[in-house]
């Protein structure tokens, strides 16, 4: 019997799985199209397909790692009713865990898209999430009006950018950077005085 033939959402997963293999193992720089198809068993017009060009198949991979990461994040954050502290800590220790890891894929794919103008469209795509993100998990805590709350969380996520980066320096370790970010979120969400 034929090995069934996998719709096109399943042959872009394929894809997209092996492609994140691809740059474990060997590297972004590997990661090409025509070595995509040769790895997936699928000729190239299929992959050409899919993603295009080898930028289009980095800024999708890019995306899809980090859609996982959130996902992850999310279902991390709804294991019962938290305090704000408690809150505050998960959040914090999630966000520079996952935007510091200087191993991950998600690093090794956005280095292959440096200087490109879609990977930094892409990535404010990313960091708007992010402040999404801050804002669901944070809103049950805050007694902020919905755009103080939001404006509060976008500098929240620039703060966790900074101190991931510093992380990434060696400035901070990465308990070091979570406490502050979870300091500054306790703090981000107090009323201004009147």
């Amino acid at each position: 019997m034929a090995p069934r033939r996998l719709s096109k959402a399943e042959r872009r997963r394929q894809l997209l799985d092996t492609a994140l293999v691809i740059v474990r193992e060997e590297g972004a720089d590997r990661l090409t199209l025509g070595h995509l198809a040769a790895r997936a068993g699928v000729s190239k017009p299929v992959a050409y397909d899919h993603f295009g060009t080898r930028s289009g198949l980095l800024i999708e991979l890019y995306r899809w790692i980090d859609v996982e990461r959130v996902n992850a994040f999310r279902e991390a954050m709804t294991v019962g009713e938290r305090s704000l502290e408690e809150c505050a800590r998960v959040l914090a220790a999630a966000y520079i865990h996952c935007s510091a890891d200087k191993t991950d894929e998600f690093h090794a794919v956005g280095a292959a898209l440096a200087g490109s103008e879609e990977k930094a469209q892409v990535f404010q795509e990313l960091l708007d999430n992010s402040v999404q993100m801050f804002v669901s998990v944070l809103k049950p805590h805050s007694t902020l009006v919905a755009a103080e709350l939001e404006r509060r969380c976008i500098g929240l996520v620039g703060a966790g950018e900074a101190l991931s980066a510093a992380l990434v320096r060696g400035k901070f370790n990465e308990s070091e950077a979570a406490g502050v970010l979870a300091s500054l979120i306790q703090g981000g969400l107090r009323s201004p005085p009147r």
